[in-house]
């Protein structure tokens, strides 16, 4: 006998409500695309602490490294999406990777994956060596516009947030600078406080335990700063208009019905609004920044348009 439209939809929506009620029925997994340790994990882990109550049970975090957190965010993509397995998203996975030319994606982020919510703010900051002869953002400007091609930037590697921090302050600044691309950023900075490359701009958590010894903290990128550093110039005061900022979110499969987004939503402001956790995430140079789906994808396509046209202008292709 066939079934009247309308039960017929009566029935798809109880079945959410049901499978919103029943969730998380075991413990969660959240899927990390970067080492142990790093800032990106950090993360992970506070996260897990932070909906942990609201749950009744901790989610397990679980490392699948690679191809620039892509194959966890595959194995996201492809998981039933029914809430138990997420992913964590920043900005290069949704806005950076997808638009470099010549990328070879496993997955289309932004039609496979979908925002829960954005988390964490990454401070930008602009470091050089303790014994560089540039003591702020206008010295280095200056000293890069008269000797062009003499100023280096590391970066964590070609498309990373870095890299792509320091085109854009060779496009605004309308300066020549040589981009020297590591494998991640810790050889980077290590560089950088050895005077080998003159500045990096990256994550104050990545650079934050050497400031004040081998590294100088010359200014913040983003425009918000951190309060760890107080009276620390921005670049937008030497340079207006820039102002480039980095960020950790959630992600689920395609399908995740809107009640458990907004279950994995509500655990994560409820968690979140702990000050001891808050404080947590400033001791590794983060700062809370909880976005809704709806904000977090209007935060994703306004970084796709940035970052994109970074790319573009300056020619960046994957390598």
């Amino acid at each position: 006998m066939r079934m009247p439209l309308p039960w017929i939809a009566g029935l798809l929506l109880l079945g959410l409500a049901q499978t919103a009620a029943a969730f998380p029925d075991r413990p969660p997994r959240i899927l990390g695309g970067f080492a142990p340790g790093g800032t990106s994990d950090i993360i992970n882990r506070l996260t897990a602490e932070a909906v942990a109550q609201d749950f009744g049970q901790r989610p397990v975090v679980e490392i699948r490294t690679g191809a620039n957190g892509f194959v966890a965010a595959e194995a996201a993509a492809r998981s039933p999406a029914d809430g138990h397995v997420v992913v964590q998203c920043s900005t290069g996975l949704l806005t950076i990777t997808p638009e470099l030319p010549g990328a070879m994606l496993p997955i289309d982020p932004a039609r496979e994956l979908v925002p829960i919510a954005n988390i964490v703010h990454s401070t930008q900051a602009v470091v050089v060596s303790a014994q560089s002869p540039y003591r702020s953002m206008a010295e280095l400007l200056a000293a890069a516009r008269a000797r062009p091609d003499s100023i280096t930037y590391a970066s964590a590697g070609i498309g990373s947030v870095s890299h792509l921090s320091g085109a854009r302050l060779a496009q605004l600044g309308g300066l020549r600078l040589v981009h020297v691309p590591y494998r991640g950023a810790a050889p980077g900075v290590l560089d950088v406080a050895g005077g080998r490359t003159d500045l990096i701009i990256t994550n104050l958590g990545d650079v934050a335990g050497q400031i004040g010894a081998g590294l100088r903290l010359l200014a913040f990128a983003d425009g918000i700063g951190s309060p760890r550093y107080p009276g620390v110039a921005q670049v937008s005061e030497a340079l207006p208009g820039y102002a480039v900022s980095g960020w950790f979110g959630l992600c689920g499969p395609r399908g995740m019905p809107e009640e458990v987004v907004g279950r994995w939503f509500t655990a994560l402001r409820a968690g979140f609004a702990d000050p001891a956790l808050q404080q947590r995430l400033q001791e590794n140079g983060l700062a809370l920044r909880l976005e809704d789906p709806a904000q977090f994808a209007r935060t994703i396509e306004a970084d796709r348009r940035l970052w994109g046209g970074t790319i573009r202008a300056a020619g960046i292709r994957a390598e």
